[in-house]
């Protein structure tokens, strides 16, 4: 018995070690698969590759550093998995503008496929590059503009949304953190134009939501989220994907009810919000078998547009209203151009930024110091592509450090500063740098850019005409760095607000 016992022990013994022999091997094989003209990178620890190395509470200084050493252009390897890294205004001008397509694709997200991100149901941002995508994208900037993007109707719904958002801040006592004000006023923007209605700011199941969008956004930036991309197997056990995909299972649920009340009241001849758009069109080609209008999209291209069109510019704006107080000169620069353009009584128009260049410069300045999508959306290569001299092969997933775009030294005069005159000439006037990429470039740069940038304008103009903001008298000074939460954010912060009409 104790020799049985023996030899169980000792070919169990020599099979563990056979198997983390074959694991060396092959981990051997995939870092010599890329050939030499790979760009080079770090070394990484055997089966874990680099995950071990980087900061996931703060990768954008991990990713700095690793440009210091090894170039604009490097490699990262998370288990087995080797991704590229581009950095500097000068790459990502050759790559994300002059060969746009070669980098036009997207790499499987795992645990998205849990909220229904499969096949070709994957929404616009996480769709693949090919047909689905292409359709989607027009669709959707076809009917945003017919909704009103860059249109007079579109400007009053922002515009009314931001004379609400006074009528808030000027109704608190004292000092208050204005974050989730903010964002309630953008959500509504995006809401009446996805769902055809706006929320009261009180609203107990709207707050819910924004809150369930929030704790999503820090879920995703923390490497349990990077491991379950890299080893789906993990899927498999249900309470270590609810540790990060919980709260989005809530925000699908609520939206599904939304897309049901649209099914019910549905009227082909009137077109209410972007749902029954959507649902004219998948009327339109319900013979199709190949298209890809479907109760899947819908669904998907709901939740993206309802997800990236309020967190990121409600994430501005916490940058804008902290630079103001941070900077009070800047403040009353734009306050004294608003009253010379605008005067004190008229709201804001889209019409008004052309005479506006210190506004203009400030609100470019907030979103490139801010900086609030660091690295934006991994892509992958659509084909082999030559970069610097290296090859990255098709299919090998790209991060486009847009940081060091944005913060480049070789572009900016004071890249870490909160400078407005970046986007100014000598003579005052606004100038446009090509180095400004806060909505990324090229086929997959933001779809909603201009609705963003019409969000920016009429909130802060509208915001600074009738209040002043200022930094209680009982806090200290806000931090300038930021937090990160998948996104760039600002550490929270109270203000105090003093009505100016």
């Amino acid at each position: 018995m104790l020799e049985f016992h023996s030899f169980v022990v000792s070919n169990l013994f020599l099979f563990f070690i056979c198997f983390i022999a074959c694991l060396f091997l092959l981990d051997f094989v995939k870092s010599r698969k890329n050939g030499s003209q790979f760009p080079p990178g770090p070394k990484g620890v055997p089966f874990l590759g680099n995950i071990l190395q980087v900061d996931f509470k703060d990768p954008t200084e991990t990713l700095r550093q690793l440009r210091n050493e090894f170039g604009d252009v490097y490699s990262l390897q998370y288990f087995w998995k080797k991704m590229v890294v581009l950095n500097g205004f000068e790459v990502m001008k050759e790559t994300l503008i002059n060969r746009s397509e070669d980098i036009a694709d997207r790499p499987r997200f795992p645990i998205y496929e849990t909220l229904g991100y499969v096949g070709d149901t994957k929404g616009i941002i996480l769709a693949r590059y090919g047909r689905s995508w292409k359709e989607q994208r027009k669709f959707t900037l076809s009917t945003l503009r017919n909704f009103g993007m860059g249109k007079k109707s579109l400007e009053e719904r922002v515009v009314e949304e931001a004379q609400c958002l006074c009528s808030a801040f000027k109704s608190q006592k004292d000092h208050f953190n204005p974050h989730f004000l903010i964002f309630n006023a953008v959500s509504n923007v995006i809401s009446s134009i996805v769902f055809g209605d706006r929320f009261d700011y009180d609203d107990a199941k709207f707050q819910r939501l924004l809150h369930l969008l929030h704790v999503a956004l820090k879920g995703k930036c923390g490497i349990l989220a990077q491991i379950l991309h890299e080893i789906p197997i993990l899927m498999n056990i249900p309470w270590l994907v609810d540790r990060v995909m919980k709260p989005e299972y809530e925000v699908i649920e609520f939206l599904k009810e939304i897309v049901s009340d649209h099914h019910k009241t549905w009227n082909p001849n009137f077109t209410r919000d972007f749902i029954d758009a959507y649902l004219v069109e998948m009327e339109k080609v319900k013979e199709d078998s190949t298209s890809s209008f479907n109760e899947g999209n819908l669904l998907m291209t709901t939740y993206d547009l309802f997800v990236a069109g309020a967190e990121t510019t409600s994430t501005t704006l916490r940058w804008a209203l902290l630079y103001v107080i941070l900077y009070p000169d800047v403040q009353s620069k734009v306050q004294e151009e608003i009253d010379e353009v605008i005067g004190r009584k008229r709201t804001p128009t889209m019409g008004d930024v052309l005479q506006m260049p210190y506004t203009n410069a400030v609100i470019h300045e907030v979103q490139r110091c801010g900086d609030i999508a660091p690295m934006a959306m991994p892509r992958m290569t659509y084909r082999n592509m030559e970069i610097k001299g290296y090859i990255i092969p098709k299919g090998t997933t790209v991060i486009t450090n847009l940081s060091s775009v944005l913060k480049d030294q070789q572009v900016w005069e004071k890249p870490f500063q909160f400078y407005p005159k970046h986007f100014l000439d000598e003579n005052g006037k606004f100038v446009k740098r090509e180095a400004f990429m806060p909505f990324s470039v090229g086929q997959r740069a933001c779809l909603g850019e201009q609705l963003a940038r019409m969000k920016l304008f009429l909130f802060l103009t509208t915001l600074l005409q009738q209040l002043t903001f200022e930094i209680p008298n009982d806090q200290p000074r806000p931090r300038e760095d930021p937090l990160y939460e998948l996104l760039l954010t600002p550490y929270p912060y109270n203000i105090h607000v003093i009505a100016r009409v």
